[in-house]
């Protein structure tokens, strides 16, 4: 809060000149200051538990506090990614009991999911469709009249609460799947001595072949949303196969890529056991400082098991944070000679990094983003 007050953004999603431009934009910690308002844009994020179930309790918060401040003829708008049904059977709810007002009579809801794609400087929200939703016709005519006016990409105004937050769980949820399944095939090239990517280049020359690449699934939606269609699903029981077999493929991949980097440190002749390993890269996609649900954790931890000394290097993450949330200490900058090198994340600045002056004659060079010159690794997914 402190931070976006002084027209400041830690993301790197609003440039410094938006904050100038936001005559009217304000921040405060003061419930007080809502009251009054004809609308409430609720965007906070809905992880998941250590059991892989919704955690709700930011949206259950959220919905509380909008309580003790809505007023009469109010309009209530979740952007949060949700399993169908969840702001009409969980929020709207605690909105009534802590108003005392009654819905779609009192107040009103909408739903219109977010879309931000982080790091990207070119879809960013004006330029994204936005799909829209009421819970009425009237309202929903309201809620898509509103982003319309900052959004220049068009909307979609779905026929119902529910369908909008549908369309949104199953968007990320399409990608995790697509992205399980080339790495299952990454598996199984790597058995049958095969380049992976070679062989997704050949297949892409197919006008309708879809060109998704193995790596790590991590970040705040690809990783999380399945898991709120899916215990949806199970609270009504059905049991999904596909998407959760996709889930637990893509969770076991940085193990597959610690293990694979052992191999071959082994076959070169080094000892695995305090070796010196270099990860580069801790945030969950390229060019972007955020680190939620990093993938790269797990390619950390586990050659740390093997005895290993692992150091990590990611110009783009907060030292403080990555503390914080992992207890990992991030290293200014490489400055040693490695016996594995694992690239991650494909920031930019590592495409330029010169690894060769990292590495010694028995160095294993492993990229998981094809970032890298093929000549010079060892191996990648």
């Amino acid at each position: 809060m402190p931070e976006l007050q002084t027209g400041k953004d830690s993301t790197l999603e609003v440039e410094d000149i938006e904050f100038e431009e936001a005559k009217e934009l304000s921040f405060s910690r003061n419930v007080e200051e809502l009251k009054g308002s004809d609308y409430f844009i609720v965007t906070v994020p809905t992880p998941i538990d250590r059991a892989n179930k919704p955690d709700l309790r930011p949206l259950e918060s959220a919905s509380k506090m909008i309580g003790s401040v809505i007023q009469k003829g109010a309009i209530v708008i979740y952007e949060s990614t949700v399993y169908p049904g969840a702001t009409e059977e969980v929020c709207i709810p605690i909105i009534e009991k802590h108003s005392g007002l009654k819905f779609n009579r009192d107040f009103f809801a909408g739903y219109s999911p977010e879309r931000i794609n982080p790091g990207d400087k070119e879809r960013r929200l004006p330029n994204i469709l936005k799909i829209t939703a009421g819970s009425t016709p009237e309202i929903a005519d309201k809620v898509d009249q509103l982003y319309r006016t900052i959004i220049t990409a068009g909307t979609h105004k779905a026929s119902c609460i529910k369908v909008a937050e549908a369309a949104k769980v199953i968007e990320n949820t399409q990608r995790d799947v697509n992205i399980a399944l080339v790495n299952e095939l990454s598996l199984i090239f790597n058995r049958i001595g095969i380049d992976t990517l070679e062989v997704l280049e050949a297949a892409g020359t197919k006008w309708n072949f879809l060109p998704f690449r193995p790596g790590l699934v991590g970040g705040h939606c690809i990783s999380v949303d399945p898991y709120y269609l899916t215990h949806k699903a199970q609270e009504l029981g059905y049991h999904p196969e596909i998407i959760l077999a996709g889930r637990r493929l893509n969770n076991d991949m940085a193990n597959f890529v610690a293990q694979e980097v052992v191999k071959l440190m082994i076959k070169k002749g080094n000892i695995v056991h305090q070796a010196k390993f270099l990860i580069l890269g801790i945030t969950f996609k390229e060019n972007c400082p955020d680190v939620r649900n990093s993938g790269a954790v797990d390619v950390v931890t586990e050659p740390e098991e093997f005895g290993c000394d692992v150091s990590v290097y990611d110009p783009w993450a907060d030292k403080a944070e990555v503390k914080h949330e992992y207890d990992i200490d991030l290293i200014d900058k490489p400055n040693s000679k490695y016996d594995a090198i694992v690239l991650t994340v494909g920031h930019k600045e590592f495409q330029e990094m010169q690894l060769q002056e990292l590495s010694n004659e028995k160095t294993v060079i492993y990229d998981i983003k094809y970032a890298l010159d093929k000549n010079i690794v060892d191996g990648r997914l």
